[in-house]
């Protein structure tokens, strides 16, 4: 099994309450004279109080084009990553020299040479350290590659691997953009990233729970469901309003079977840490799942902190699972995020 060692979040530098953000969007995104009352209503009814941003309110009406939105992507994914992967490093009693796997993923930006490459030096990583970089697999990533580390210990046991996410969404505005989608992505989502130290049996620490197994599962015919347009002006948001039905067709059974391969039911998972995708999906998971009253409690409370952080939320649930929650010994417990493709990602823990 797979020993978590410590999981560390951290944060963009620039807090805003929802309103101040709703105000600037529809000074930015609305036509002159527009109504701005659907705008407000949609922001209002996505469950987030405030986010953390990459730049000051009033840097994005200027913000440019892509290019000087992505550069501020690599800047900024550097300095957040390397603070979040230090710290995790530090939890967990180990060097940046003891890492013998970086795994990156975003979403939200692209660099090449990727931003894991840029961080050995800043970090003091070997020179020999084995690196992946992963783009695409959007909000699933951080439960998709806790499960990747995962499989990559179970075939080294000695080795420390670590898994970063950074995403800077709120860089992907889109100021032209009226669509519903946009609008309500830009009430959504937050910057923020996460890092995850896990170590192989034989190089297990003092820290949090083991990872027992990984599933991913894709939905055929749902590749629109969410994602990115690609366009001149960098990255347009696709986010259907199917994304809670697919939830409530398709979770539960995926999450029953692969309980059963583990000799498990949902009863015996005593944490949910889910990734706090929305209220729609977060109420879909719920009631497609049963599940006990106060079993989202900390989805529902991130996703109203901070905002929606793409791949990095579901890490930053599981940060304060372990530090708030505390199940029994021994229990198991279910992580799960869903993406584009679209995409399930589940990750069986025991505490």
């Amino acid at each position: 099994m797979t020993h978590i060692a410590a999981v560390h979040g951290v944060l963009a530098p620039h807090r805003y309450a929802q309103r101040e953000i709703t105000d600037m969007v529809a000074r930015t995104c609305l036509p002159v004279g527009a109504d701005h009352r659907a705008l407000y209503r949609m922001h209002r009814r996505v469950g987030v109080r405030a986010r953390h941003m990459t730049l000051p309110l009033d840097r994005y009406a200027g913000l440019g084009d892509f290019g000087a939105a992505n550069d501020t992507f690599i800047t900024t994914a550097v300095d957040l990553g390397a603070d979040a992967v230090g710290a995790a490093l530090d939890t967990a009693g180990l060097s940046p020299r003891d890492v013998d796997l970086l795994m990156f993923t975003s979403v939200t930006g692209i660099a090449a040479p990727s931003v894991d490459a840029r961080l050995v030096g800043r970090l003091g990583l070997r020179r020999d350290v084995k690196r992946l970089p992963v783009f695409g697999l959007g909000c699933a990533a951080g439960a998709a590659g806790l499960a990747r580390l995962h499989d990559y210990l179970l075939g080294r046991p000695d080795d420390v691997a670590v898994l970063l996410s950074v995403e800077l969404c709120t860089l992907t505005l889109q100021r032209a953009d009226t669509a519903p989608a946009n609008l309500i992505a830009t009430g959504l989502f937050g910057d923020g990233a996460a890092a995850v130290v896990a170590c192989g049996t034989r190089r297990a620490v003092a820290g949090g729970p083991t990872v027992v197994a990984g599933r991913s599962q894709l939905y055929p015919g749902t590749e629109d469901a969410m994602g990115w347009g690609i366009s001149g002006s960098g990255f347009r948001v696709v986010l259907g309003a199917g994304i809670p039905e697919l939830v409530r067709e398709n979770l539960a059974a995926d999450v029953d079977a692969f309980l059963a391969d583990h000799g498990l039911r949902r009863a015996d998972i005593t944490a949910w840490v889910c990734h706090p995708g929305g209220p729609k999906v977060l109420d879909a998971l719920a009631e497609s799942l049963a599940l006990p009253d106060g079993a989202l409690d900390l989805s529902r409370r991130s996703l109203a902190d901070v905002g929606n952080l793409s791949s990095a939320s579901v890490l930053h649930v599981l940060r304060d699972t372990l530090a708030e929650r505390r199940p029994p010994a021994g229990t198991p417990g279910l992580l799960l995020a869903m993406g584009p493709g679209f995409c399930s990602e589940l990750v069986l823990l025991r505490w």
